[in-house]
Order: C-alpha cells, then structure tokens, then sequence
C-alpha cells in the first residue's frame, strides 16, 4: 500500500453506521404479519413472529445441525413412504394471526395437504424442534403452547442437555407426553408407527 493511499484513507470520514437501517422498520410489538412476511421473504435467516414482535433466532451451532440432519432423514424417509412430505428450517408455520413460526423440521402426511402454501404452511401433522441451550424454555413451554393453538398432532422436542427427545400428542387443546425417551432407547411416535428414532445416535449425530 503506497504511503499517498494511506493518507487518503486515514482522511476519509467514517460512513453512518447500518443499524439507522433499522429506523426504516417499525417498533418492536408494533409489526404486522404482513410486514414480517414481506421481511422474511428476502431472507433466509430464522426469524419468528409473535404479538408484533420480530425474534431473531441464535445461528445453528453444527451439533445442532448434525443432529437434524440425522433427524429430517428419517422423517423424509417416512414421508416419501407415506405419500407424505417433510421440510427443514427455514419454513414458516402458521400459528394464529398474530403469530409464525419456524420448527427444524415439519411435515404432513399428504404431500397434496391444502396446508402447504408457497409462502408457509397454515399447518402440519408432526413437527420437530431440537432445544436451542441459550434458551430452552422456548422449545419446552413457549412452542409447546403454540403448537398446541396451531393443532399440531404431535411434537417432537429434541433435547440434548438432557439428553431427551420428548414425543408430545394432542390431547384437545394441550399436549400429552406420549413419552420422554433417554439415550440408549428409541423414540417413537403416537402418530406414525413406523417411525423411530435412537435417542443416542441422533444426539451424537457427526
């Protein structure tokens, strides 16, 4: 680098930093889902939508991810033998009106499910969220709660810290423990009897 460029540079005053961008976008609590949409729909980032609030979701760790590769395989694998179909994050999932989400894995038992839309899904049969560790009161009891509201037949929650995968089924308007499996056993589905999953080997998933 020439000394004359240097100088140029130390010269040149600093730009406005991005976050005014942040101006351009309505308060927190005050988006619609319209908004949220249209913002969600030039990105590929996991971002959910709850009461007016946008919540940028933490980036995948690659456990996170080797565990739901592990994961969507079997899933998909069911699906395409079901006639089903099965997606991975990032999908939006219709809640309410007011609400969306993003599961790691969803999927309906017919792959003609008027539920699928280009833009999200108003619904799904089973869906899969594998507990993020910075927060995991979010997968526990906030999208328990959702899922619920959205009549999800099932949800999986995949829990490495405890080393768990929870099989929840609906039961009216609540979820029911179809069954809390541990390593060295396999979980199972209330819904789909075909589908299994060892504890420990998607956990340790490389």
């Amino acid at each position: 680098m020439s000394k004359e460029y240097r100088v140029r540079l130390r010269e040149t005053p600093l730009a406005e930093p991005t976050w005014e961008v942040a101006l351009l976008y309505p308060p927190q609590g005050a988006w619609t889902a319209e908004e949220y949409l249209h913002l969600t729909d030039g990105t590929n980032r996991l971002i959910e939508f709850a009461e007016g609030r946008v919540e940028v979701l933490p980036m995948p760790t690659q456990r996170h991810q080797d565990t739901l590769d592990f994961i969507f395989r079997i899933v998909r694998a069911l699906a395409l033998a079901i006639g089903g179909k099965a997606y991975y994050a990032p999908l939006r999932l219709y809640i309410t009106r007011d609400r969306y989400r993003e599961p790691d894995i969803l999927l309906v038992r017919d792959k003609h499910d008027p539920r699928r839309g280009e833009r999200y899904w108003a619904g799904a049969d089973l869906v899969v969220e594998i507990v993020s560790p910075d927060d995991p009161d979010r997968d526990w009891v906030t999208k328990r709660n959702d899922y619920a509201d959205a009549g999800i037949l099932e949800y999986w929650i995949v829990d490495a810290q405890r080393g768990q995968i929870a099989v929840l089924r609906l039961a009216g308007a609540t979820y029911a423990e179809h069954g809390l499996f541990n390593r060295g056993e396999s979980a199972t589905s209330a819904l789909f009897p075909d589908l299994r999953v060892d504890v420990s080997e998607a956990l340790d998933a490389e």
